[in-house]
């Protein structure tokens, strides 16, 4: 088992990516503190998991969660070794439409958050000297017309990640961060069936949009978060993974 007797700290775990994450390391043998804000969700996933997680429900828009976290963590399983910023509000804005109170908001989750839990669980990781991995996106190098405050939020998380990977590994913590492409969590299915896109909208898609023929699925990101947590990549920090179906610099025009 890649992660034997490891404490994992992992946000937005109750469903989609982070839920994933959660069900990969605990089958890696990790013990987890899943975090979230929807009660039901939350039962279930810990219900699902078993012994080896426990559930933290609190809101990151609060400024206290970081705290509130990092105490839990440490008060169901003594110790922290891991920590997943996953996260995150995903909504639609752009120039015209965005509005000072939603983009505080959005970056108070996305990136405040993390960053204040880091601080949080930092004295924890430095006595494990354990990995931080935080769940950036695609959009942190530009991102969507439509998705502004979200994609300015992911650019400014991964600025992030490298300053404190630069600034902490003489204490041997590891800042990483992933950033996926477009996964198809039941969250992205609801939203472009809501849309008006047909379900099942996923298997028809061109290849054009999605070369392999599938969407990355959570489960395949969850399989990839295992390396950046376990000692496998203990001498890599400040590294930017894209898990991406297309190159970062664009979309291939060719239509096949």
């Amino acid at each position: 088992m890649r992660l034997h007797g490891k404490v994992l700290v992992i946000t937005g775990a109750t469903s989609g990516i982070g839920a994933a994450i959660a069900t990969a390391a605990v089958r890696e043998g990790a013990h987890v503190l899943i975090h979230g804000i929807n009660e039901e969700e939350g039962v279930a996933t810990v219900a699902r998991l078993g012994a080896q997680a426990k559930l933290c429900l609190t809101d990151l828009a609060d400024e206290n969660s970081p705290s509130i976290i990092a105490q839990a963590a440490v008060g169901a399983f003594g110790k922290i070794d891991g920590l997943v910023n996953n996260a995150a509000i995903v909504e639609r804005s752009n120039l015209a439409a965005l509005s000072p109170f939603e983009l505080n908001r959005i970056m108070q989750v996305n990136l405040n958050a993390p960053l204040f839990l880091i601080q949080a669980c930092y004295d924890e990781l430095k006595k494990s000297k354990g990995a931080v991995l935080n769940i950036g996106s695609i959009n942190a190098y530009a991102g969507e017309s439509t998705l502004l405050a979200y994609s300015i939020s992911k650019g400014a998380l991964q600025t992030m990640t490298r300053n404190l990977a630069n600034a902490h590994g003489v204490h041997g913590i590891r800042v990483n961060q992933i950033n996926p492409g477009w996964v198809l969590t039941e969250r992205e299915d609801r939203d472009q069936i809501a849309k008006g896109l047909e379900p099942g909208w996923h298997q028809r898609l061109d290849p054009s949009a999605i070369p392999f023929g599938a969407m990355t699925t959570p489960e395949q990101i969850g399989d990839a978060a295992i390396f950046w947590l376990g000692d496998e990549s203990r001498t890599f920090t400040g590294s930017i993974l894209e898990l991406e179906q297309f190159s970062i610099i664009g979309r291939n025009p060719e239509k096949l």
